[in-house]
């Protein structure tokens, strides 16, 4: 079965994936900067509330109106469990046990996830070869791009594994999920300032009952401007170009996303760090842009009309 038109990638859809990339790649900097004097449920919470008015203040400019409507806020809370709340405490909790770069191999399988969520819960998302091969060859980038070493640990800390794993569940089931507000024709500034204003309500008790904020030393500005990056762009501006991809491209392409923040997080590295590109760095992302290519499928397409 063949991908439809409705859902194939436009040169603005690639754009607009690429952008969202950069900005949650950029996010684990962010975090790095900030978790030197913020706990990490805090952290989770500070993203989505800042990210909440920020989108709140473009909603106000451009004169759009929140629903009123119990059952839409209801799926607004069911989106910011699933694409919020849960997960960041999932990771938040996992990652205090194993390592980032294990951490995000198991976040990469997403993809897999939505796939086969997609395939069920949808009537134009369905499982096609191309699809499946695209995303095994995507996840076999991510791992060789990170590299072997953080396999090391694959044995030890299962729990947090498997947290890590079923948050990638929740962001999949969230991704199909989220489809339904396209159909109800809600705008995506509405549905994402529903779903982050969502997040922060339900992470408020976690804060105050895991982290207790209040105990901790001031922070310093470097943590602020950190936590502030973390709200503006990697939420606010993430989850708005993250509704709109949603809406245009379909759940399973949104998903590509999982495969390109580990490429911009190296070259982050590079650019700011001075990093070394690695040969594993070169195969990884060679990969990675064949997982995409056959997932997209439009490549593939016209290189059996040549045949």
């Amino acid at each position: 079965m063949t991908e439809t038109p409705a859902l194939s990638m436009r040169p603005l859809d690639w754009a607009m994936l690429l952008l969202l990339s950069v900005l949650w790649g950029g996010s684990f900097l962010f975090v790095g900067l900030a978790v030197v004097d913020f706990q990490a449920f805090t952290i989770a919470f500070l993203r989505v509330v800042i990210g909440a008015a920020v989108l709140c203040a473009v909603l106000v400019s451009m004169r759009l109106k929140m629903p009123t409507k119990p059952g839409i806020w209801g799926a607004f809370f069911v989106m910011g469990a699933l694409n919020g709340a849960v997960p960041f405490s999932l990771i938040a909790w996992g990652q205090s046990h194993i390592a980032s770069g294990l951490a995000s191999i198991l976040i990469a399988v997403t993809p897999l996830f939505a796939v086969v969520v997609a395939h069920f819960a949808t009537t134009d998302e369905r499982v096609t070869f191309n699809r499946v091969t695209g995303v095994f060859a995507g996840f076999l980038g991510v791992v060789v791009l990170i590299g072997p070493e953080v396999l090391g640990g694959i044995h030890t800390d299962l729990l947090a594994q498997l947290a890590i794993v079923l948050a990638a569940a929740m962001y999949a089931l969230a991704s199909v999920y989220g489809r339904r507000f396209a159909k109800l024709e809600i705008p995506p500034l509405v549905v994402a300032t529903g779903q982050v204003s969502a997040s922060t309500i339900l992470l408020l008790p976690i804060v105050l009952l895991v982290d207790k904020p209040w105990q901790l030393a001031p922070p310093s500005v470097v943590s602020w401007i950190a936590i502030g990056c973390l709200g503006v762009l990697s939420s606010g501006i993430a989850y708005l170009l993250y509704f709109r991809i949603l809406a245009s491209a379909g759940a399973t392409n949104l998903m590509l996303v999982n495969f390109l923040v580990p490429v911009t997080a190296i070259a982050a590295g590079i650019i700011v760090l001075n990093e070394v590109l690695l040969a594993q760095h070169i195969a990884g992302m060679l990969l990675i842009a064949i997982g995409l290519m056959l997932m997209d499928g439009r490549v593939v397409a016209k290189i059996k009309a040549l045949m």
